[in-house]
């Protein structure tokens, strides 16, 4: 034997039910009782917490993926400032405003080629993957 309640809803949430209830061909009162039913399952609570941690996890994996790449381009720009700091000479006066002019030139050139790849969507941290295990790279052909 089923019990009457009466409920009072707010406007727009009664329309959205009234509308639910026409397109599933469904009383209001089974949506509400399905509702109420599955809100207080105790299964709802495992359910919510399941799907929260499936997210949280899902953000761990991207936020480590994040600090793996971000300490690749780190130790890489290190490396070759590094390099760069200990294999060029300094200029002499004279081939300083040339050199200059030249810099810009490649800077423009560089900041174009990034734009280019970023476009395209490649990624230096995938390429070096493969570059530092080729096996890794055949298997993912």
């Amino acid at each position: 034997m089923k019990a009457r309640l009466n409920c009072y809803f707010d406007a727009a949430l009664l329309k959205k039910l009234d509308d639910l209830a026409g397109r599933r061909g469904l009383s209001k009162s089974t949506i509400v009782e399905a509702a109420l039913a599955s809100f207080l399952s105790p299964d709802a609570a495992d359910q919510r917490e399941a799907a929260i941690t499936r997210r949280l996890d899902r953000l761990t994996r991207a936020i480590e993926r994040l600090e793996r790449d971000v300490a690749i381009g780190n130790e890489a720009q290190a490396l070759y400032i590094r390099a760069w700091l200990t294999a060029t000479p300094p200029l002499p006066e004279d081939a300083q405003a040339a050199a200059q002019a030249k810099a810009r030139e490649r800077y423009e050139s560089f900041v174009q080629a990034l734009g280019r790849r970023i476009a395209k969507g490649q990624r230096l941290s995938k390429e070096v993957a493969f570059d530092i295990v080729p096996e890794a790279n055949d298997l993912a052909q």
